[in-house]
C-alpha cells in the first residue's frame, strides 16, 4: 500500500503538484528485492521549498543524517558488498558527509537516533567516497533501490539537483 505522503512527495517530484505546501518531512520507505536479498530504507523526506540546500541548509564537510528527524535506516536480510567491503545482514543508519566534489557515504550501527545527536564514528561499519551527480530537480528528498542484475544493485539518493549512487553486490554463498 502506498501512503498519502509517498503519493504527495512523488507528485511534487513529478511536477504534478506545482507548489510544495506540506509542512514537515513525512516518513517514506524505499524497498527492493534483488535475488534473495530484501533491502528496506526508512527515511524522512524534507522539501527544497526555495531554500539553498547544499552549502546552506545542509553544510558541506559535516556529518548529515541524509534525511530529517530520525536517522535514515537501511535493513537487508543477507550480507551485501559495498565498495569491496562485506556488510553483514542487519539494520544500519545512513549518514553522509556532503562535499562540493565528493561525498562520504556511511553505514553506522546506531540506527535509532535523532539526527546526528549521538553519532559516533566509532560505530561506523562502512565509509565509501562517491562523486555527486548533477541531476534534474527533486523537490522532496527521495531514496530508491535499483536492481541492475540478479546480484547487483544501487542505492540512489536524490534531492534538489544532486544525486548519489551507491553500487552494491550480493554475496554469493
Amino acid at each position: 500500500m502506498i501512503s498519502n505522503n509517498t503519493r504527495y512527495a512523488d507528485s511534487v517530484n513529478a511536477g504534478i503538484i506545482l507548489q510544495d505546501t506540506l509542512k514537515g518531512s513525512p516518513e517514506r520507505v524505499a524497498m527492493q528485492t534483488i535475488g534473495k536479498t530484501h533491502l528496506h530504507i526508512k527515511y524522512h523526506s524534507p522539501g527544497v521549498k526555495g531554500r539553498i540546500v547544499w552549502g546552506g541548509l545542509v553544510p558541506y564537510n559535516s556529518i548529515w543524517v541524509t534525511g530529517a528527524h530520525k536517522a535514515t535506516s537501511i535493513t537487508f536480510n543477507t550480507p551485501i558488498v559495498i565498495g569491496n567491503k562485506k556488510v553483514n545482514a542487519g539494520t544500519y543508519a545512513i549518514f553522509t558527509i556532503p562535499g562540493e566534489k565528493e561525498w562520504t557515504f556511511i553505514l553506522n550501527h546506531d540506527y535509532q537516533q535523532h539526527l546526528t545527536d549521538n553519532y559516533s564514528a566509532d560505530k561506523d561499519v562502512l565509509r565509501v567516497n562517491v562523486k555527486p551527480i548533477v541531476n534534474t530537480q527533486t523537490q522532496r528528498l527521495t531514496y530508491t533501490i535499483e536492481k541492475q542484475s540478479e546480484n547487483v544493485g544501487k542505492i540512489i539518493f536524490a534531492w534538489e539537483k544532486i544525486k548519489i549512487e551507491i553500487p552494491f553486490e550480493l554475496t554469493i554463498s
